[in-house]
């Protein structure tokens, strides 16, 4: 009888350490869907890999695909966010809607009601920085990249500057369609997003004491 209550009582530690386990959300398209790429190779599986290193205890989860838009997003994030219950929400998404021509402004509503619905379910959400090319014309391409910044400072969220700026210069970067990276590009790309991130994590589970539950969320 007392091997069973000790069992019972070691597997719902165990539980609840499972459930308090910290969750980093990633919600994105191609970029951070890792297309072209073999599995293990895109930025986001570098993430939990240099997590992992370093002893943060986060869990990434990757809600990215391929193709998506901000409007997809939209879509996708709710069930995302009842799922996983994350702590941190990283927004990758705008850059097929710019790709695709389709507006500005509604294209910053959509980011401003996904970092809404990420503060709702007490997650803090950090804003990854898209840009076009030139070609779309002056004033689409700074009223899009505009719009990320516009979005960041009113909700609040950490803005993520754009991520693919080390690596955009060199063709060598990227696949054969010229668009998507290689897996050659993904550390650096990486690079890019840690220093806005890693301030949001909690110590390593073998230093200091973690943040509290207000501070890590706030």
């Amino acid at each position: 009888m007392k091997l069973k209550i000790l069992l019972g009582c070691a597997a719902l530690c165990f539980a609840l350490a499972a459930q308090a386990a910290p969750t980093i959300l990633v919600l994105g398209d191609s970029l951070s869907a890792g297309y072209g790429l073999n599995a293990g190779e895109g930025w986001v599986s570098l993430l939990q890999q240099k997590l992992k290193s370093q002893g943060l205890p986060q869990t990434v989860v990757n809600a990215s695909l391929s193709g998506d838009t901000t409007a997809g997003g939209l879509s996708r994030l709710p069930p995302a966010l009842r799922a996983h219950k994350p702590d941190l929400v990283l927004i990758e998404l705008g850059a097929n809607d710019g790709l695709r021509g389709q507006s500005v402004v509604q294209m910053q509503a959509n980011l401003a009601q996904l970092i809404t619905m990420s503060r709702a379910a007490g997650a803090r959400p950090l804003l990854l920085e898209m840009r076009i090319p030139s070609n779309y014309g002056a004033a689409y391409t700074q009223g899009f990249t505009r719009a990320f910044a516009t979005v960041a400072a009113q909700g609040q969220a950490v803005l993520v500057p754009f991520f693919l700026a080390p690596i955009a210069g060199d063709e060598h970067n990227f696949q054969d369609d010229g668009i998507h990276p290689n897996a050659g590009a993904q550390a650096r790309m990486l690079e890019a997003v840690w220093p806005s991130l890693r301030p949001l994590l909690s110590r390593p589970v073998s230093g200091s004491s973690p943040r509290n539950k207000n501070e890590r969320r706030s």
